[in-house]
Protein backbone atom coordinates (compact mmCIF):
# COMPACT_ATOMS: atom_id res chain seq x y z
CA UNK A 1 0.00 0.00 0.00
CA UNK A 2 2.76 2.29 0.77
CA UNK A 3 4.53 1.84 -2.55
CA UNK A 4 1.64 2.45 -3.95
CA UNK A 5 1.47 6.06 -2.44
CA UNK A 6 4.75 6.44 -3.21
CA UNK A 7 4.44 5.96 -6.65
CA UNK A 8 1.41 8.29 -7.18
CA UNK A 9 3.10 11.02 -5.66
CA UNK A 10 6.09 11.02 -8.21
CA UNK A 11 6.01 13.19 -10.91
CA UNK A 12 5.38 12.14 -14.48
CA UNK A 13 8.99 12.04 -15.08
CA UNK A 14 10.00 10.04 -12.41
CA UNK A 15 6.75 7.82 -12.87
CA UNK A 16 7.88 7.00 -16.75
CA UNK A 17 10.93 5.17 -16.24
CA UNK A 18 8.90 2.50 -14.36
CA UNK A 19 6.40 2.22 -16.60
CA UNK A 20 8.54 1.53 -19.41
CA UNK A 21 10.11 -1.26 -17.55
CA UNK A 22 6.36 -2.50 -16.84
CA UNK A 23 5.39 -2.40 -20.30
CA UNK A 24 8.80 -3.94 -21.41
CA UNK A 25 8.77 -6.80 -19.29
CA UNK A 26 4.62 -7.34 -19.66
CA UNK A 27 3.88 -9.45 -22.73
CA UNK A 28 0.63 -8.74 -22.40
CA UNK A 29 0.83 -4.98 -22.57
CA UNK A 30 1.50 -2.68 -25.02
CA UNK A 31 4.02 0.27 -25.29
CA UNK A 32 1.49 2.55 -23.71
CA UNK A 33 0.84 0.30 -21.07
CA UNK A 34 -2.68 -1.12 -22.70
CA UNK A 35 -3.50 -4.53 -23.08
CA UNK A 36 -3.09 -6.59 -26.64
CA UNK A 37 -5.63 -7.81 -28.18
CA UNK A 38 -5.59 -11.31 -27.95
CA UNK A 39 -3.86 -12.63 -30.96
CA UNK A 40 -0.97 -9.80 -29.99
CA UNK A 41 -0.46 -11.00 -26.77
CA UNK A 42 -0.17 -14.39 -27.60
CA UNK A 43 2.43 -14.02 -30.30
CA UNK A 44 4.21 -12.14 -27.60
CA UNK A 45 3.94 -14.83 -25.10
CA UNK A 46 5.57 -17.12 -27.69
CA UNK A 47 8.00 -14.62 -28.30
CA UNK A 48 9.31 -14.07 -24.43
CA UNK A 49 9.20 -18.14 -23.90
CA UNK A 50 11.51 -18.63 -26.83
CA UNK A 51 13.81 -15.62 -25.36
CA UNK A 52 14.21 -17.99 -22.60
CA UNK A 53 15.30 -21.08 -23.80
CA UNK A 54 13.03 -23.05 -22.05
CA UNK A 55 12.77 -25.76 -24.53
CA UNK A 56 16.89 -25.85 -24.87
CA UNK A 57 17.21 -26.06 -21.17
CA UNK A 58 14.55 -28.68 -20.87
CA UNK A 59 16.91 -30.97 -22.96
CA UNK A 60 19.73 -30.06 -21.32
CA UNK A 61 17.98 -31.29 -17.95
CA UNK A 62 16.07 -33.84 -19.58
CA UNK A 63 18.65 -37.15 -19.00
CA UNK A 64 19.19 -35.73 -15.05
CA UNK A 65 15.43 -35.23 -14.76
CA UNK A 66 14.90 -38.95 -15.90
CA UNK A 67 17.33 -40.31 -13.32
CA UNK A 68 15.44 -38.59 -10.85
CA UNK A 69 12.19 -39.93 -11.53
CA UNK A 70 13.63 -43.64 -11.79
CA UNK A 71 15.54 -42.90 -8.57
CA UNK A 72 12.12 -41.78 -6.94
CA UNK A 73 10.52 -44.74 -8.63
CA UNK A 74 13.21 -47.15 -7.47
CA UNK A 75 12.64 -46.01 -3.85
CA UNK A 76 8.76 -46.13 -3.54
CA UNK A 77 8.97 -49.70 -4.36
CA UNK A 78 11.86 -50.94 -2.62
CA UNK A 79 9.86 -49.17 0.75
CA UNK A 80 6.95 -51.05 -0.37
CA UNK A 81 9.27 -54.24 0.09
CA UNK A 82 10.97 -53.07 3.13
CA UNK A 83 7.18 -52.71 4.80
CA UNK A 84 6.20 -55.83 3.84
CA UNK A 85 9.53 -57.46 5.47
CA UNK A 86 8.96 -55.55 8.32
CA UNK A 87 5.34 -57.16 8.98
CA UNK A 88 6.47 -60.44 8.82
CA UNK A 89 9.67 -59.93 10.75
CA UNK A 90 7.42 -58.18 13.72
CA UNK A 91 4.93 -61.41 13.11
CA UNK A 92 7.83 -63.92 13.77
CA UNK A 93 9.44 -62.03 17.07
CA UNK A 94 5.65 -61.86 18.21
CA UNK A 95 5.38 -57.97 18.74
CA UNK A 96 2.35 -56.68 19.58
CA UNK A 97 -0.10 -55.86 15.92
CA UNK A 98 -0.20 -52.09 17.46
CA UNK A 99 3.47 -51.13 16.31
CA UNK A 100 2.95 -53.06 12.99
CA UNK A 101 1.60 -49.57 11.22
CA UNK A 102 3.29 -47.34 12.99
CA UNK A 103 6.55 -49.12 12.13
CA UNK A 104 6.22 -49.59 9.00
CA UNK A 105 5.51 -46.45 8.15
CA UNK A 106 8.46 -45.04 9.73
CA UNK A 107 10.56 -47.34 7.25
CA UNK A 108 8.68 -46.23 4.08
CA UNK A 109 9.20 -42.88 4.81
CA UNK A 110 12.73 -43.12 5.33
CA UNK A 111 13.43 -45.19 2.31
CA UNK A 112 11.69 -42.78 0.54
CA UNK A 113 13.17 -39.72 2.16
CA UNK A 114 16.61 -41.04 1.17
CA UNK A 115 15.62 -41.61 -2.50
CA UNK A 116 14.13 -38.23 -2.84
CA UNK A 117 17.04 -36.60 -1.26
CA UNK A 118 19.48 -38.29 -3.54
CA UNK A 119 17.02 -37.37 -7.02
CA UNK A 120 16.96 -33.96 -5.48
CA UNK A 121 20.83 -33.73 -5.07
CA UNK A 122 21.29 -33.75 -9.24
CA UNK A 123 19.86 -30.33 -9.00
CA UNK A 124 20.16 -28.62 -5.72
CA UNK A 125 22.85 -28.09 -3.16
CA UNK A 126 20.65 -30.57 -0.36
CA UNK A 127 24.37 -30.55 2.19
CA UNK A 128 22.65 -26.91 3.56
CA UNK A 129 19.43 -28.27 3.31
CA UNK A 130 20.18 -31.14 5.47
CA UNK A 131 22.41 -29.33 7.50
CA UNK A 132 19.82 -27.07 8.81
CA UNK A 133 17.15 -30.21 8.92
CA UNK A 134 19.59 -31.56 11.45
CA UNK A 135 20.21 -28.38 13.34
CA UNK A 136 16.19 -27.81 13.64
CA UNK A 137 16.18 -31.80 14.96
CA UNK A 138 18.69 -31.60 17.72
CA UNK A 139 17.11 -28.38 18.97
CA UNK A 140 13.79 -30.29 18.65
CA UNK A 141 15.39 -32.94 21.04
CA UNK A 142 16.84 -30.77 23.64
CA UNK A 143 13.78 -29.14 24.10
CA UNK A 144 11.64 -32.58 24.34
CA UNK A 145 14.44 -34.54 26.32
CA UNK A 146 11.11 -36.36 27.85
CA UNK A 147 9.36 -36.68 25.35
CA UNK A 148 11.80 -38.17 23.30
CA UNK A 149 12.66 -40.52 26.21
CA UNK A 150 9.14 -41.74 26.88
CA UNK A 151 9.24 -42.33 22.83
CA UNK A 152 12.09 -44.59 22.78
CA UNK A 153 10.52 -46.27 25.95
CA UNK A 154 7.63 -47.31 24.05
CA UNK A 155 9.71 -48.59 21.34
CA UNK A 156 11.83 -50.69 23.56
CA UNK A 157 8.73 -52.19 25.15
CA UNK A 158 6.69 -52.72 22.06
CA UNK A 159 9.89 -54.11 20.61
CA UNK A 160 10.95 -56.62 23.81
CA UNK A 161 7.51 -57.49 24.67
CA UNK A 162 7.92 -57.78 28.15
CA UNK A 163 3.84 -57.68 28.25
CA UNK A 164 1.03 -57.93 25.62
CA UNK A 165 -2.22 -56.51 25.41
CA UNK A 166 -4.58 -58.40 27.70
CA UNK A 167 -2.01 -59.69 30.36
CA UNK A 168 -2.37 -59.08 33.98
CA UNK A 169 1.16 -57.13 35.29
CA UNK A 170 1.79 -54.82 38.49
CA UNK A 171 3.66 -51.94 36.92
CA UNK A 172 4.71 -48.69 39.16
CA UNK A 173 3.25 -50.06 41.74
CA UNK A 174 -0.11 -50.57 40.19
CA UNK A 175 -1.83 -54.16 39.30
CA UNK A 176 -4.17 -54.76 36.62
CA UNK A 177 -5.12 -56.00 32.78
CA UNK A 178 -3.01 -54.19 30.06
CA UNK A 179 -5.30 -52.13 27.76
CA UNK A 180 -3.37 -50.57 25.23
CA UNK A 181 0.39 -50.05 24.86
CA UNK A 182 1.12 -46.96 23.08
CA UNK A 183 4.31 -45.24 22.38
CA UNK A 184 3.88 -42.75 24.87
CA UNK A 185 2.55 -44.45 27.49
CA UNK A 186 0.41 -47.75 28.75
CA UNK A 187 -2.98 -48.19 29.75
CA UNK A 188 -3.61 -50.23 32.88
CA UNK A 189 -7.24 -51.51 33.97
CA UNK A 190 -7.26 -52.37 37.75
CA UNK A 191 -9.56 -54.93 39.00
CA UNK A 192 -11.86 -52.61 40.46
CA UNK A 193 -11.81 -51.28 37.08
CA UNK A 194 -9.75 -47.91 36.83
CA UNK A 195 -8.11 -46.73 34.13
CA UNK A 196 -4.62 -45.80 34.76
CA UNK A 197 -2.06 -44.08 31.80
CA UNK A 198 1.67 -44.68 32.58
CA UNK A 199 4.26 -42.91 30.98
CA UNK A 200 6.68 -45.56 29.44
CA UNK A 201 9.83 -44.10 31.16
CA UNK A 202 8.72 -44.92 33.93
CA UNK A 203 8.17 -48.74 33.32
CA UNK A 204 11.38 -49.60 31.93
CA UNK A 205 13.35 -47.65 34.55
CA UNK A 206 11.10 -50.04 37.16
CA UNK A 207 10.61 -53.77 37.65
CA UNK A 208 8.01 -54.86 35.48
CA UNK A 209 5.91 -58.33 36.94
CA UNK A 210 4.26 -60.24 34.20
CA UNK A 211 1.24 -62.40 36.30
CA UNK A 212 -0.16 -63.98 32.82
CA UNK A 213 3.47 -64.60 31.44
CA UNK A 214 3.72 -68.52 32.17
CA UNK A 215 0.33 -70.53 31.73
CA UNK A 216 0.32 -71.47 35.88
CA UNK A 217 0.30 -69.77 38.87
CA UNK A 218 1.20 -70.88 42.55
CA UNK A 219 -1.35 -69.80 44.76
CA UNK A 220 0.02 -69.90 48.70
CA UNK A 221 -2.73 -69.71 51.75
CA UNK A 222 -2.45 -69.67 55.46
CA UNK A 223 -4.75 -71.91 57.78
CA UNK A 224 -4.62 -71.63 61.29
CA UNK A 225 -5.60 -74.66 63.90
CA UNK A 226 -5.19 -74.94 67.47
CA UNK A 227 -2.61 -76.42 69.47
CA UNK A 228 -4.80 -79.05 70.29
CA UNK A 229 -5.78 -79.71 66.67
CA UNK A 230 -4.00 -83.46 65.03
CA UNK A 231 -1.59 -81.68 62.23
CA UNK A 232 -1.76 -84.37 59.86
CA UNK A 233 -5.45 -84.48 59.95
CA UNK A 234 -5.58 -80.60 59.37
CA UNK A 235 -3.38 -81.06 56.29
CA UNK A 236 -4.88 -84.04 54.85
CA UNK A 237 -8.41 -82.28 55.01
CA UNK A 238 -6.80 -79.55 53.42
CA UNK A 239 -5.04 -81.47 50.43
CA UNK A 240 -8.48 -83.03 49.98
CA UNK A 241 -10.18 -79.74 49.41
CA UNK A 242 -7.09 -78.97 46.92
CA UNK A 243 -7.75 -82.03 45.05
CA UNK A 244 -11.54 -81.83 44.65
CA UNK A 245 -11.25 -78.39 43.25
CA UNK A 246 -11.69 -78.78 38.86
CA UNK A 247 -8.93 -75.81 38.49
CA UNK A 248 -6.42 -76.92 40.75
CA UNK A 249 -3.55 -78.72 38.88
CA UNK A 250 -2.50 -82.18 39.99
CA UNK A 251 1.12 -81.70 38.60
CA UNK A 252 2.71 -80.40 40.74
CA UNK A 253 0.24 -81.79 43.60
CA UNK A 254 -0.95 -79.11 46.29
CA UNK A 255 1.46 -78.88 49.51
CA UNK A 256 0.29 -78.47 52.76
CA UNK A 257 3.23 -77.54 55.69
CA UNK A 258 3.36 -76.22 59.39
CA UNK A 259 4.80 -72.56 58.78
CA UNK A 260 4.83 -71.02 62.37
CA UNK A 261 3.91 -71.53 65.96
CA UNK A 262 2.21 -68.39 66.59
CA UNK A 263 0.74 -67.49 70.49
CA UNK A 264 -2.33 -68.85 69.55
CA UNK A 265 -2.18 -71.32 66.57
CA UNK A 266 -0.08 -73.27 65.15
CA UNK A 267 0.18 -72.09 60.79
CA UNK A 268 -0.75 -73.95 58.33
CA UNK A 269 0.69 -73.04 54.75
CA UNK A 270 -0.91 -74.25 51.65
CA UNK A 271 0.55 -74.13 48.18
CA UNK A 272 -1.60 -75.34 45.00
CA UNK A 273 -0.97 -74.49 41.24
CA UNK A 274 -3.74 -73.24 38.90
CA UNK A 275 -4.05 -71.92 35.32
CA UNK A 276 -3.09 -68.23 35.30
CA UNK A 277 -6.78 -67.13 34.03
CA UNK A 278 -7.95 -69.14 37.04
CA UNK A 279 -5.92 -67.99 40.13
CA UNK A 280 -8.45 -65.69 41.71
CA UNK A 281 -11.20 -68.50 40.98
CA UNK A 282 -9.15 -70.84 43.16
CA UNK A 283 -8.14 -68.00 45.73
CA UNK A 284 -11.85 -67.17 46.46
CA UNK A 285 -12.88 -71.34 46.40
CA UNK A 286 -10.16 -72.93 48.82
CA UNK A 287 -10.24 -70.02 51.47
CA UNK A 288 -14.21 -70.60 51.83
CA UNK A 289 -14.24 -74.81 50.81
CA UNK A 290 -11.17 -75.75 53.54
CA UNK A 291 -13.30 -73.16 56.40
CA UNK A 292 -16.35 -75.85 55.70
CA UNK A 293 -14.02 -79.20 55.66
CA UNK A 294 -12.37 -78.05 59.02
CA UNK A 295 -15.87 -77.52 60.58
CA UNK A 296 -16.87 -80.63 59.70
CA UNK A 297 -13.82 -82.63 60.69
CA UNK A 298 -14.34 -80.48 64.52
CA UNK A 299 -10.82 -78.43 63.46
CA UNK A 300 -10.59 -75.56 65.34
CA UNK A 301 -9.74 -72.48 63.97
CA UNK A 302 -8.81 -70.24 66.82
CA UNK A 303 -9.12 -67.14 67.60
CA UNK A 304 -6.49 -64.58 69.15
CA UNK A 305 -6.19 -65.72 73.11
CA UNK A 306 -4.77 -64.37 75.92
CA UNK A 307 -3.85 -66.43 79.32
CA UNK A 308 -3.70 -64.58 82.28
CA UNK A 309 -2.57 -65.55 85.64
CA UNK A 310 -3.74 -64.60 88.74
CA UNK A 311 -0.81 -65.05 91.75
CA UNK A 312 -2.76 -64.35 95.20
CA UNK A 313 -0.35 -63.64 97.60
Amino acid sequence: MLNKLRFFLLTVEEQAPIIDDITTSNPLLDENGQFNDVQTSFSNIVEYLDSLQLIEKFMEKLPAIIIAIVIVAVGYFLSRFARKLVVKTLKARKVDPSVYNFIKRIVSVSINFVFIMSAASMFINVSSLLAAVGAAGVTAGLGLQSTVAQFASGIQILMNHPFKTGDFVELNGVSGSVADIRFMNTVIITPDNKRIVIPNSHITTNHIINYSAENKRRVDFTFSISYSDNIEKAKSVIKEVALSNVNVLKDPLPEVYVSSHEASSINLTARVWCPVDKYWDVYFAMQEDVKIALDKNEICIPFNQLDVHIINK
